[in-house]
């Protein structure tokens, strides 16, 4: 049984817990730890967390928080806090909003005969969603530190996403694109309700992107996506944006609020796609969607008496809510579950809390206002947040504590005072909304009439409420501002009256009929007046039926087709005028009394028949719902088929090709409503792909209706590519295009490579390549590739194609070097050339020699295969012809440049006469020791082969002593073992016969002399004799040796040795002289000398031994050391090597060297700038015999400056100094270029 650990003590005695958050919300997690000093790390996935606009890291005495700001899904994973060894987890859980389990059905009793565009249950929010989704199937790389996140919007109001990447990592900045469904771009949409913008924060090293969306509209809602693209790094992020209608405060109905049907919207289903349209676009119609090229169609709903649903919800419990949305015509079940969330149904008893706040507060700007609330515990201490920030006490906040009441006051509110507000007890909270509501801007004192003559400058000043209002002046003068404080001054410099205009024709009350023209038509006195046309105070823009004219002094205002809501007050205002002209437009009616009676069935379409404009298409995957408007009285039957029709004319019942639909398939749905026939098929597939019929029957007759539907889907993935052939550092790749196109064209091709060994694919191009044959290049050279193929259509992109063959990008070698003839004769011919310069990465395979006759094209390989060899001689040859050669390198990647002769060789053997070239070191006497080896190599020339024969002292050479090779071009002596015989004077001779029978012809040659010497050891020297003896010298004489050696005598080795011990010891090497004074003998002994002669192969084996000895006396001699006067060995110091200036990088450690001198041993100081950096931590000193060297520990560019360095002793002191350039670490990149293409190459 193992030992059980001992428990570690936790430094922690507050540990952060598990939170549960929404998204977009803000969570704190605090930990408290047991001692104050203790350094505390936060970490998410075991990665260190540092304080940013995302993460909020706090510490206050033992008390440490991590605040999350604007959580969003990927922040649901785990996280630790760290204190000594102490470690605790936690996590950070997103919630999911409550989704509906199913929409309810739209209310029957909708009044409307023309509803055909209406989407009546809320499948039609997903379809239109899933019908935008972009496509994600790209390989992401992170360059995201933000991501925009879904919005929600009312209609008329603002919203912003904003996107953040960090640029620390890239050299250049990203490229930022916005689209909305999957192919539009946004770029060309900004304008008045779309703004882009971006910024760069310089300290964070963040790009910050901005997508403004101003007073938003319901077609503005889908899916949209955000790209960005650095070089090779590329990243997308999707989002959607929710529009909702606008809020009403007077009288809010939340049936208005949550029903999709409505007076101004209506979903339009045509060619497969669902959109969001407006009947009311105006002038923005089709802005940020599609919507616009579809057909609008209005719908009517009926008015409802006033009911409070809110009390209904309230009180009713959640099992009831789907009947009470049924019952008041709610269909956005999910949206009212979300409202009915937020408001306050029934406060919970809270343990901390007596009393909380209010929901909602409001105040005035530059008010104040108090917000209350009363805890239990009188003695709880509360913390205050603004947004999810805790408050501190400042002028403007003021905290209170009143027995059970907590107070917080705000003074001189401000607009950045609207926030929601949070008061914490421990766990419980308390929130609520302040809304800071901003007055109007007043006229405090209006303007003065001035009376001025003309050409004088005049001054207008009013005042306003508001500092910094603006303010704009009517009036046909030029205005300048001047701004000061509260008040206004419209200052004019020159006074122009203006023309007074008079009206010549006003405009006239107008009563029309349904369908008629209406036209409202002016004229004024200045024909260059220009005006503006207004309907109930709203300006009236030109579109389709209405347009606006302008020719001369007559202003037209001409709507064709009146209908009932072009009923209103119209005034036309002139330009610079302070007047207006109006007039109303009254809408004749005519009613007609409906008189129900039997109706035949009808279907109402407008995209019946095979045609490509009437085909509705839908992508595979996504939901096809076909909602056919029908009519009848009665309400007919209805049955839809699938198939090919036999026959022509009317169709009582479905063939037996047809098959009859019905809601037991699984994947369809049909379902039948008051003018209205709906077929839905979940997840279209390529086999739904048909001709559907619909059949509609009822007593008074039956009709019948065709739909062609096209099921549309991504390509089929292309066949493997095949590699056409490879560069240094390029390929040239092809492929097939893909057997199923996928009902659409396709548009072009994605291509992908990769090294063999990874597995990352790196895209090679990011809009659709057209052709099916691509270079692809910057490849390593070298390196093994694979490549692949996706191919696009207007749906998407396939999957990828098998890999292709694994590739090595390689380029031929340069072409030979040096190509030259070394020898010809009448058949053959010996070339030689040198290697190329550039190899590459490939293994060279070889040489291939190539052969011509001048004038002529066709070129003969001179053998089979390749050769290794740098040297070749050519074959079979025809004698006298005129011949070019070449010579290629072969590689894998094939042959490189042929190296060519620059003239045409004739094919001829050349007469050379003899000649012998003696080396150098040959023209003088050779001297050898005996016993060494001798090898002569003299070289020579001649065509024919010349005759070579040596001789010494004029007799032939003995083969047993000596050994002769004769080749070609050159003869070699050789003599393995010398002896002192072997010394002489040797001849060598060169002769060619004439091979021609000529009778003038006569034999040449060339005779060349060397001599051998061969040197031995010497004799010893002779008669060794001592002069003289006197105190502790001895005088020796000898005579030279006999036998020097066959070479000089370089010296002598002259030994002594006392003959007590009889051991020897040198007195003299290498001396030159026959005589010579042995001095520092020993008193009292008897010494005997013996001498060795020298000469350059060494010393004599015997020595020659003097035959008498030598005796030193002892005497009393009495020795008197000198007297010497004391020497002073100071020095004043003196630098030997001074300092050098220097030019260093930042971040690496740097040294400055210098030498001195100086005794006694000078006292070093260094400094910066004439400041002591002795005691310094940065700095390290040293000396080492004298070299003195300071060491600089990671410098910056702030370390730069004037170094010195000073030496003092006693005798004096001396000074010398460099300077020293600290450069930034990164070079700019136009300075590394030249630098890294040199290392590449």
């Amino acid at each position: 049984m193992p030992e059980p650990t001992k428990k570690t003590v936790s430094a922690f005695t507050k540990k952060p817990k598990t939170q549960t958050a929404e998204i977009g919300a803000t969570v704190i997690f605090e930990a408290e730890t047991e001692k104050t000093d203790v350094k505390v790390r936060w970490q998410r996935d075991s990665k260190d967390i540092a304080s940013s606009y995302k993460y909020t890291i706090s510490a206050e005495g033992n008390m440490h928080s991590l605040t999350i700001n604007n959580i969003v899904q990927e922040d649901a994973v785990g996280y630790a806090v760290i204190a000594g060894v102490s470690k605790v987890k936690f996590e950070l859980k997103i919630k999911e909003s409550e989704e509906p389990k199913k929409a309810p059905p739209a209310p029957t009793g909708s009044s409307a005969s023309d509803t055909s565009g209406t989407v009546s249950d809320g499948s039609a929010t997903e379809g239109l969603l899933e019908s935008h989704q972009p496509d994600t199937r790209q390989d992401l790389t992170g360059l995201f530190t933000e991501k925009p996140q879904s919005g929600e919007v009312n209609v008329g109001e603002n919203i912003t996403f904003v996107a953040r990447v960090c640029g620390e990592s890239l050299l250049k900045k990203p490229t930022v694109k916005w689209f909305k469904g999957k192919w539009m771009d946004l770029a060309s949409k900004s304008g008045k309700h779309l703004q882009l913008k971006e910024h760069y924060d310089r300290n964070s090293k963040v790009y910050t992107f901005e997508m403004h969306i101003i007073a938003a509209k319901a077609n503005f809602a889908g899916a949209y996506r955000c790209e960005v693209s650095s070089r090779d790094k590329f990243d997308s992020c999707n989002f959607d944006l929710v529009v909702h209608e606008a809020r009403t405060t007077d009288g809010f109905d939340i049936r208005t609020a949550f029903r999709r049907t409505s007076v101004c919207s209506c979903f339009v289903v045509r060619d497969s796609l669902l959109s969001y349209s407006s009947t009311d676009a105006g002038e923005d119609s089709g802005e940020l969607d599609f919507s616009a090229l579809l057909k609008k169609r209005a719908v009517h709903v009926s008015t409802e008496p006033e009911v409070d649903v809110w009390e209904i919800l309230q009180k009713a419990p959640p099992s009831e809510y789907e009947k009470i949305a049924f019952q008041y015509g709610i269909t956005d079940l999910r949206g009212m579950l979300k409202r009915l969330k937020k408001m306050k149904k029934e406060e919970k008893k809270s343990a901390a809390f007596l009393r909380k706040l209010d929901p909602a507060y409001q105040v005035e700007k530059g008010h104040k206002i108090k917000l209350q609330i009363e805890v239990a515990n009188p003695d709880a201490e509360v913390k205050w947040l603004k947004n999810g920030q805790e408050i501190h006490p400042t002028g403007r906040y003021i905290f209170e504590s009143v027995g059970n009441k907590r107070f917080l006051t705000i003074n001189n509110c401000t607009l950045a005072d609207d926030a929601a507000y949070t008061c914490m007890i421990g766990d419980e909270k308390t929130v609520t909304e302040l809304f800071v509501k901003e007055p109007p801007v007043l006229i405090v004192r209006n303007l003065e009439d001035q009376m001025v003559m003309k050409g004088e400058r005049v001054e207008f000043e009013c005042e306003v409420s508001e500092e910094g209002a603006q303010v704009k002046c009517l009036s046909g003068l030029l205005i300048k501002y001047k701004r000061c404080q509260e008040k206004k001054k419209l200052l004019s410099n020159t006074v122009t009256l203006p023309k007074q205009l008079e009206v010549y024709q006003n405009i006239a009350d107008l009563t029309v009929k349904a369908k008629d023209q209406a036209v409202f038509k002016c004229e004024v006195s200045d024909e260059n007046v220009k005006g503006i046309w207004y309907k109930n105070g709203v300006e009236v823009k030109p579109d389709a039926r209405t347009h606006i004219t302008h020719i001369g002094r007559i202003h037209k205002l001409t709507i064709d087709e009146v209908k009932p809501e072009d009923e209103g007050d119209y005034t036309f205002v002139p330009e610079g005028y302070a007047f207006n002209l109006s007039a109303k437009l009254n809408f004749l009616e005519v009613k007609i009394d409906f008189v129900p009676r039997q109706d035949p069935p009808k279907i109402h379409l407008d995209c019946m028949g095979r045609t490509a404009e009437s085909t509705i298409l839908v992508v595979a995957g996504n939901k096809l719902r076909l909602d056919v408007p029908i009519t009848g009285d009665p309400a007919p039957t209805v049955v839809w088929t699938k198939g090919e029709k036999v026959g022509v004319g009317t169709v009582t019942s479905p063939s037996h090709n047809q098959k009859v639909l019905t809601d037991s398939d699984g994947r369809v749905h049909v379902e039948s409503t008051k003018g209205h026939c709906i077929f839905t098929i979940e997840g279209a597939e390529r086999q739904d792909e048909g001709v559907y019929s619909v059949i509609v029957r009822n007593p008074a007759g039956e009709d019948t209706a065709d739909i062609n539907v096209k099921v549309v889907d991504v390509p089929d993935p292309p066949e493997a590519p095949r590699i056409l052939s490879v560069g240094e550092d390029s390929c040239i790749v092809q492929w097939d295009p893909p057997l199923f196109d996928g009902g659409q064209p396709v548009i072009g091709y994605v291509l992908e490579r990769k090294k063999k060994k990874s597995y990352r694919w790196m895209r090679l191009n990011f809009d659709p390549y057209k052709e099916t044959t691509y270079e692809a290049k910057r490849m390593i050279e070298g390196v093994a590739y694979e490549m692949r193929v996706y191919a696009v259509n207007t749906i998407g992109m396939s999957r990828p194609s098998a890999a292709s063959q694994p590739f090595v990008p390689v380029a031929p070698t340069s072409e030979p070097t040096g190509l030259c003839v070394d020898d010809i004769s009448d058949t053959t011919i010996s070339l030689k050339w040198r290697a190329p310069e550039r190899i590459g990465s490939a293994e060279l395979e070889g040489y291939g020699v190539e052969y011509c006759k001048e004038g002529s094209d066709e070129w003969i390989p001179a053998f089979s295969g390749l050769t290794e060899r740098t040297t070749v001689i050519v074959h079979d040859l025809p004698t006298g012809e005129k011949m070019q050669f070449r010579v290629r390198a072969y590689n894998m990647a094939g042959p490189s440049l042929p190296a060519t002769l620059q003239q045409a060789v004739t094919i001829r053997e050349i007469m050379q006469r003899p000649k012998i070239w003696l080396p150098r070191n040959l023209r003088q006497t050779l001297i050898k020791k005996v016993g060494e080896m001798i090898n002569l190599v003299i070289p020579f020339q001649g065509k024919p082969r010349p005759q070579v024969t040596w001789t010494k002292n004029d007799e032939p050479l003995d083969p047993k002593q000596v050994s002769i090779r004769n080749s070609d071009t050159d003869t070699i002596l050789f003599v393995r073992r010398s002896e002192r015989k072997d010394s002489g004077k040797y001849e060598v001779q060169v002769q060619i016969e004439n091979v021609e029978d000529r009778a003038m012809c006569q034999n040449t040659h060339q005779n060349t002399f060397c001599s051998f010497l061969l040197s031995d050891l010497p004799g010893p020297p002779q008669n060794l004799k001592v002069i003289d003896v006197w105190g502790f010298n001895v005088a020796l004489e000898w005579k030279p040796p006999k036998d020097n050696g066959n070479c000089d005598i370089t010296g002598y080795t002259i030994q002594k040795a006392d003959k007590k011990t009889m051991e020897w010891y040198n007195v003299y090497e290498q001396y030159r002289r026959t005589n010579c004074v042995v001095s520092d003998l020993i008193m009292g002994n008897e010494y005997v000398f013996r001498v060795y002669a020298m000469n350059m192969v060494g010393l004599s084996p015997e020595p020659c031994l003097s035959k008498d000895s030598a005796y030193i006396q002892k005497t009393g001699i009495v020795y008197k050391p000198p007297s010497y006067k004391e020497h002073d060995f100071s020095e004043a110091p003196k630098f030997t090597h001074p300092l050098v200036s220097r030019s260093v990088i930042a971040g690496y450690n740097a040294t400055l060297s210098c030498s001195v001198r100086g005794i006694p041993k000078p006292k070093i100081t260094w400094y910066k700038n004439k400041m002591d950096i002795t005691n310094e931590a940065k700095y390290r000193m040293f000396s080492n015999q004298g070299v003195l060297t300071l060491e600089i520990r990671k410098p910056c560019p702030f370390d730069g400056g004037v170094y010195m360095c000073k030496a003092v002793n006693d005798s004096g002191e001396d000074v010398v100094e460099c300077k020293l350039e600290v450069r930034c670490k990164y070079m700019p990149l136009t300075q590394e270029l030249p630098r890294n293409l040199h290392s590449n190459s």
